[in-house]
């Protein structure tokens, strides 16, 4: 249940969809005796799809969320393995075409292949099934290890966890492939802004990881206060800021996570 509704309620809430959404609610308003009401609704939605288009909104989302974990320190060691969360591989697109599509978040295959190369006895566990409440049976994974291998890391080295539908199910059945060792460090790749969420439900489902965290959308302090030049960029960044909120409210309020707002340990 909890699944079905981040994708259907979940996404419904999105600035973009959601008013969107309530300018057609407003079109449809002009033609019965709330035609007030819908003109008002209209003005409102485009004036708030205009300030999160324009706005800094979608960086001050992302900033809190983005600079919650510091980079990765090297000089901790050599890490026993390396965890990738999936995100980046269009499932069913690369099914579609027969090849691997990469739409977003390239920077966490990209990372994860260096850190593969520059520790060659970590074991690599790439975690990733398909996102999609309706979907076909194309599942990320299958797809990853071609990308992997054409960035220089042989299928041999690579555990590829196919089953997940979300970032619970990541780390649960990561957990699950990876059987932890006491002492053992491993890394956690993905996105900056996805990594309060993410390494609050691997905590959760009893797995400690080092966050190395990638793939950022703001670059810093100044970007607080940029305007964005193309409305689709900012709503982008205010989507995803805001998806990120919203899930760790649900996953902290449903007992998923610990901590409203993960940090470092």
């Amino acid at each position: 249940m909890f699944f079905v509704l981040s994708k259907t309620v979940g996404i419904m809430l999105l600035p973009t969809n959601f008013l969107l959404g309530a300018a057609l609610v407003g079109v449809i308003l002009l033609a019965t005796r709330f035609a007030s009401l819908g003109r008002k609704l209209m003005m409102a939605s485009i004036v708030v799809l205009a300030i999160a288009g324009f706005s800094p909104l979608g960086n001050w989302l992302l900033y809190p969320l983005e600079t919650r974990f510091p980079p990765w320190d090297a000089a901790h060691g050599a890490p026993d393995g390396i965890i990738i969360l999936g995100g980046s591989v269009d499932a069913d697109l690369s099914a579609a075409h027969d090849t691997a599509v990469v739409r977003t978040a390239a920077d966490r295959m990209i990372a994860a292949a260096a850190l593969a190369r520059q520790y060659p006895n970590a074991r690599i566990i790439f975690s990733g099934g398909s996102g999609n409440l309706i979907s076909n049976d194309a599942k990320e994974a299958d797809y990853a290890a071609e990308v992997f291998e054409s960035l220089g890391i042989p299928k041999a080295r690579l555990m590829m966890e196919r089953r997940s539908r979300n970032t619970q199910e990541n780390a649960e059945f990561s957990k699950a492939m990876a059987a932890p060792k006491s002492g053992e460090r491993w890394l956690l790749v993905t996105s900056a802004y996805h990594m309060p969420r993410s390494v609050g439900l691997f905590r959760k489902a009893g797995f400690a990881v080092e966050p190395y965290p990638v793939d950022w959308r703001v670059g810093g302090r100044a970007d607080l206060v940029t305007f964005s030049s193309i409305a689709d960029e900012g709503l982008g960044r205010t989507d995803t800021g805001l998806r990120e909120w919203i899930g760790l409210a649900a996953y902290w309020i449903t007992g998923k996570i610990d901590n409203v707002f993960p940090g470092p340990a």
